[in-house]
This record gives C-alpha cells, structure tokens and sequence, in this order.
C-alpha cells in the first residue's frame, strides 16, 4: 500500500459498534472484493471492499471477516479468513498478509487460512440463530455484476436456510456516515493531496494546452503523494464540455477565452476527496464569467452554513434551491414570472442548477448515509452548486468538503484550496 499505517485502534472501534447494534446469538460476514477480469490473463487494479476495509483494515483480495458477538467460544467472535501466503506468491505476486501481520493491521487474534473457512464457519452456524447478509443498498448503486459477497451469501442461504437472515446494510450506513477523528484525518489527507494537484495545475494551465494533459498534471502530483488513483474518474471539461453533468472524455482542447471546469479528487488510504474548481484557461475571467461565479461561490458559501445537526437532507436541497433562484434572478437567468409559473416537482432554478448540492463522502465518494434521517454531527459532505449555460459556452461548478459541526458552521476541508475569482486569476498570472 502507498498509504501510511493506520492504527488498528480505529477498526477495533468500528467492529465494537457493528457488533452492538447486532441481534442477540447472531454472526455477520463481510467478503473482499474480486479481481476482475479484462481479458486473457489482464485484470483491473484491485479494490477493497469497503465495508471488510473499515471493519478490519485489511486492504487485499481473498478474504472474509465473521463477527460473532455471543460466540460461546470467546475465540471466534471475531474471524478473519485469509488466502494463505507462502513464498512463491510473495515472490510472484507480492507480499500478502501473515496471521501476525493481520493481528497488527486489525486487532484480530483468530486468523485461519481460507482453505479452513467452510469447516469453521459449520461450527459457527451451530451456535448462532440469525446470520447478517451484507447486500449493497446504496441509493445510487446500479449493479448488474455477480460481486463475491453475493456469490457468498447465495452460498451460505442455500447451505444454512433455517438462519433468519438480517441485513448489515442499514447499520453500515449510520455507522459510516457519522466519522471518527482518525477518518476526518485521512479525509483531510486526501484533499491536502488534491490541492497540491490543483496548484501545480494552475501554473500549468493555458490556451492550448489538452484536457487530458491537465488529468496527467493531475495523476503525476496524486501519486507522487502516496494517494494510489484518482477518488473517481476526473472530469476535465473545457467550453461547453462543462455542460455535461459527467464529462470525462477529456480529450479536448482548451482554448483562450474557454472557461475550465475541473471536477477531480484524489484518495488516500481508500478514502475520498472530490473537489470541483473551474478557472479560466487564459487566467483571467470575463465580466460575465466572473459574474456568474461569484454568483455561485455565494451559492457555497451559505449553503455550507446551513449543513447542521437536525437538518434533514431533502429540506436542506429545497433551501439551496432558494438561494439559486435568488442569484439567477439577479444574473437575469430568471424572471418573476418564471418562478411564480414555477412546477413544484421541476422549479424554475433546475434549468440551470439541474443536479443535488450536497452527498455524503469518505470512504466511497458517494458515501454511506441514510437520506431520510437528521444530519449528525462528523459527517462529511460536499457542498457543490453550479449554474450551466449552454448558450452562453460555460458552465460554472465549485465544489468543497466539509465537516458537520456540533454547533456553529461546518469545519471545510478544502479551505486552503484557492476559489476566490481574484486569487485564482493572480496565481494563473
């Protein structure tokens, strides 16, 4: 791994919520991901499970975590079932974890090889009543591919159907939504890594130059910096490329006068930052342009204020929608009448501002979070407003990440990041 050892401390803490919030005499079991196949022997870069990685910190393929609370055998209420290394593989593939290795990045103490895990887990089933299944209920997930953990599950209900069966989604989704010290750290590492991305872009930046030139200006400084790969794929948008929402050909050329919307972020230790910023290829904004901008820094500034403990998300987003309409009115987007003759499912603002404002981020950019409950303080949200124009040849997106308070305005991740139309036009100059 790039990143830095995290304290095992963090996990330990992780799995004692999960397990508090468990049914009496039940056990959960949370799966890796695959490595999955290109074609011939090609195969993409291997990504953690989330869930497995924020109970355990093991960070690699091949492995299965159980918790069992009420274990009658104090040994194996907590289980982790790991490919067994050896040297061959050491040599061929890299060094995988030992069980002493594991101990250290977990704070697990039962560590068996994988090839032990039907026998144990047979003994485990004997003694427990319900079995906690871990489905993806994410409300943007979208997933057609078999993962392991549904192989798994498939599995385990065949094999064991007289188990009640729960699911470990909703308590994962109030557990990871609310972060501890040490997430909001490597959350702040992940933007601290961002924004060196950013400046060294700024100096780089002009007519001429390639969208795709930016992403690698972007990817050299990620890398050099311990973060493995962009948090998710980075949209370089130039001129009217800004307009599509998830643009991310990135093989255009900017040109002078075009206006650069940039929405990219870096990960560090598998967790997210998501920063979007856009500047003015030529280093300086028009009249028109900066007008429009200020209109949605504004838009940020006051949102982020209104993210606080008791708000509940969808009112929030109805709010933010007022304070657009009140910008596009001034910028003469909008007109009285277009707000009174308004449809309250689709209002007048959505022509222009058309997406959400704020979701959830860490370990996912598309956190963890239940919608339908209050804001808590420790949860981490972007706030990302913007105003699209299409026939006028711009888009205009600003987007942070912040920290939700106890009391008072949340605390911005990204403060150090350069966003005032005046900063950004004396350092592109």
């Amino acid at each position: 791994m790039k990143y830095h050892p995290i304290d095992s401390k963090l996990f330990v803490k992780n799995r004692k919520n999960f397990m508090a919030q468990m049914k009496p005499n039940s056990l959960a079991v949370f799966n890796s991901n695959d490595i999955y196949p290109v074609s011939a022997d090609s195969t993409l870069p291997f990504e953690q499970h989330r869930d497995i990685f924020y109970l355990s910190g093991v960070d690699q393929e091949e492995s299965i975590l159980v918790l069992f609370p009420d274990c009658p055998k104090p040994e194996l209420r907590e289980v982790l079932f790991l490919r067994e290394t050896n040297e061959h593989i050491a040599v061929w593939e890299g060094e995988k974890l030992t069980k002493e290795r594991a101990l250290e990045v977990s704070g697990i103490k039962t560590v068996f090889w994988l090839q032990d895990m039907e026998k144990v887990v047979f003994e485990l089933m004997t003694y427990a009543e319900t079995v906690y299944i871990n489905t993806n209920e994410h409300y943007r997930a979208n997933v057609e591919t078999q993962t392991r953990e549904d192989r798994f599950t498939k599995w385990l209900l065949e094999k064991y159907p007289a188990h009640t069966v729960a699911k470990s989604s909703p308590i994962l989704h109030r557990l990871r939504s609310v972060k501890d010290a040490v997430e909001i750290d490597l959350i702040q590492q992940a933007c601290t890594i961002t924004e060196k991305g950013f400046r060294r872009v700024l100096g780089f930046v002009k007519p001429g130059v390639w969208e795709y030139e930016i992403e690698a200006e972007y990817i050299h400084e990620f890398i050099r910096n311990r973060s493995k790969k962009f948090a998710y794929t980075p949209i370089i948008a130039s001129g009217n490329n800004a307009n599509v929402l998830h643009y991310i050909e990135n093989n255009q050329q900017c040109k002078d006068g075009d206006l650069l919307l940039m929405d990219v972020g870096a990960e560090y230790a598998n967790y997210s930052s998501d920063m979007t910023r856009t500047i003015p290829v030529s280093g300086k904004f028009t009249a028109r342009q900066k007008e429009v901008y200020n209109a949605v820094n504004r838009v940020k500034n006051d949102a982020t204020k209104m993210l606080v403990p008791g708000e509940m998300w969808a009112d929030y987003h109805v709010e933010v929608g007022k304070l657009m309409t009140s910008e596009l009115l001034g910028l003469g987007l909008l007109d009285k009448a277009d707000v009174q003759n308004e449809d309250p499912k689709w209002p007048a603002y959505k022509k222009y501002f058309m997406h959400g404002t704020s979701h959830h981020l860490g370990l996912d950019t598309h956190d963890y979070g239940l919608l339908y409950e209050p804001i808590k303080p420790n949860m981490v949200f972007t706030v990302e407003p913007g105003i699209y124009l299409p026939e006028e040849g711009f888009g205009i997106r600003l987007e942070d990440d912040v920290v939700v308070q106890e009391s008072g305005a949340p605390i911005n991740l990204m403060k150090n990041i350069p966003i005032e139309a005046d900063e950004i036009e004396d350092l592109m100059n």
